[in-house]
């Protein structure tokens, strides 16, 4: 199943319980999704976009435009053009402090998780530690305790449950070889088969292929 919407910001239409939030943005049927934290540590609040209005929010563009995640980006214009790819906040809403408190994260949960299995994205991004670990968790058989030593897996491979799954350093710590390391993964990853697929035909009685996640 493919979602369908002609919308770039927020094409499920999600409404979080709160009165200022930063939803997802990007490609509905996005081959790569890019997990941040919140507003109030990966921005956003301004452009309605996450991953925007930080000192770091250019390079951290760059390095998705050079692997071949972005079609055009063009920060004095404000103009961001996906290439099959989505992003979106562990945690939409902006918080009144940071970090938001558990509870909040674990209200807020249920709208990511419908978020990315709608999107089914066969690669996942997630950006920090937060996101690494919350990813990690629920999507793989990995710990989420690998975050805490997000530098050693930044840019790296981890198979998930039906994701491939690439940890990304949080771009307020990046050096310029963090970004290369990224660019030239993405580029890598991009020329290969990296669809999250199984094919069970020898299951069944006839020649058809039949694939799974």
């Amino acid at each position: 199943m493919r979602a369908v919407s002609d919308r770039t910001s927020n094409p499920f239409g999600l409404s979080p319980p709160c009165e200022e939030f930063v939803p997802g943005y990007g490609d509905p049927d996005a081959d790569f999704h890019v997990i941040g934290d919140h507003p109030g540590v990966h921005g956003g609040v301004e452009s309605g976009v996450p991953f925007t209005d930080r000192p770091w929010s250019d390079r951290f563009f760059a390095a998705l435009a050079d692997g071949g995640l972005l079609e055009r980006y063009d920060p004095e214009g404000g103009d961001l053009v996906v290439r099959e790819t989505y992003l979106s906040y562990l945690h939409m809403c902006v918080p009144e402090s940071a970090p938001p408190p558990e509870d909040s994260y674990a209200e807020l949960e249920p709208l990511f998780d419908a978020e990315l299995r709608a999107i089914t994205a066969d690669v996942l991004l997630p950006v920090g530690p937060r996101a690494t670990a919350h990813v990690l968790a629920e999507y793989t058989p990995r710990p989420a305790s690998v975050a805490e030593n997000i530098d050693d897996w930044h840019a790296t491979e981890i198979q998930g449950s039906g994701w491939l799954v690439i940890p990304t350093k949080d771009p307020s710590e990046w050096t310029e070889e963090d970004g290369e390391t990224l660019a030239r993964k993405l580029g890598r990853l991009r020329r290969t088969d990296y669809r999250q697929f199984a094919d069970l035909g020898r299951f069944i009685p006839d020649d058809r292929p039949y694939y799974v996640r």
